[in-house]
């Protein structure tokens, strides 16, 4: 059980003050470790896990406080092409920040550094490149596995056209795992567009993956 501030139970304040300032130094600075079995009767009581995060009891269990790691943003500034019905990962050149979160080898993984719950969001420019009607498929991979029941279906014709497309979506990660993008179409005259800067506008990214972790 977590330790209480002492109680004024005497006369003596001098001493209860002394007792005060001797709990400030030992608490202030850390915290008291969860063991196993401690009770969560009371809400806001604040501990240290043993893996490495506080937790905080609310409504009869502990529950852990986020600290600001586990986050990630990934972009490819590059034009990405494909064979028709060949299923293709998408590949990033560049992490404006992260934490916890990296660019792993080949470039198309994005490697975990620590198990828990993330949201993973999605979004990638498309371009048609003829008028005939084209459908695309984008769903996710870990660990080199497809998964069930994950796949984003499009369709495009207009030459020339470009749209938006975007899918946010939570997994449980463990540690050391990867996440792919991978995507197929079924006709080749279509690609996943960056575009230039303008005078009046900023250069557009062809696909962007921005993970941030939920809870462990």
């Amino acid at each position: 059980m977590s330790e209480r501030p002492p109680s004024p139970n005497s006369p003596d304040y001098r001493r209860w003050g002394e007792r005060i300032n001797d709990y400030l130094m030992r608490v202030r600075s850390k915290l008291e470790f969860l063991q196993t079995g401690s009770p969560a009767t009371e809400d806001g009581v604040i501990l240290w896990s043993t893996d490495g995060y506080p937790v905080v009891s609310k409504n009869g269990e502990y529950r852990q406080i986020v600290l600001a790691d586990g986050y990630a943003a990934f972009v490819s500034n590059t034009d990405q092409s494909t064979t028709a019905n060949t299923a293709t990962a998408i590949t990033w050149d560049s992490s404006p920040f992260g934490d916890g979160v990296a660019l792993g080898s080949p470039a198309s993984r994005v490697v975990f550094e620590e198990a828990g719950y993330y949201m993973v969001a999605f979004s990638v420019q498309i371009t048609s490149t003829s008028s005939s009607t084209k459908t695309l498929y984008f769903w996710p991979r870990v660990n080199g596995t497809d998964i069930p029941n994950s796949t984003i279906k499009v369709s495009l014709h207009n030459n020339g056209g470009t749209i938006v497309m975007s899918r946010s979506a939570i997994f449980n990660f463990a540690e050391g795992d990867y996440l792919e993008a991978y995507w197929a179409t079924d006709d080749a005259a279509v690609s996943l567009d960056a575009s230039a800067a303008t005078a009046f506008a900023p250069a557009t990214p062809s696909v962007i993956l921005n993970v941030t972790r939920l809870r462990q």
